[in-house]
């Protein structure tokens, strides 16, 4: 992962588009603490995705209240956007 080449402690966190991206994303917020989080245009972007897309942002408000909140375009400017914020 290019964010880890680059000097950071970066993982990824697959959610499904159903029930349980909301408690999934919680589980992993709650097992190390980070700085920023990423969500990725794949859930961002597609119309018919809005209500995941906010249900996973307020989750990282509840849960992840200090990490930054950050969005990219596509996986290649995924570092650009990270950047950005820290």
């Amino acid at each position: 992962m290019r964010l880890n080449e680059l000097g950071y402690r970066a993982e990824s966190c697959f959610v499904d588009l159903g029930a349980t991206a909301e408690a999934h994303l919680a589980e992993a917020l709650k097992a190390v603490p980070y700085d920023c989080v990423l969500i990725g245009a794949g859930v961002r972007t597609s119309q018919d995705h809005f209500i995941v897309f906010e249900k996973l942002l307020n989750v990282v408000h509840a849960t992840a209240p200090s990490a930054r909140i950050c969005f990219n375009t596509n996986p290649s400017d995924t570092a650009a956007a990270v950047q950005r914020w820290l």
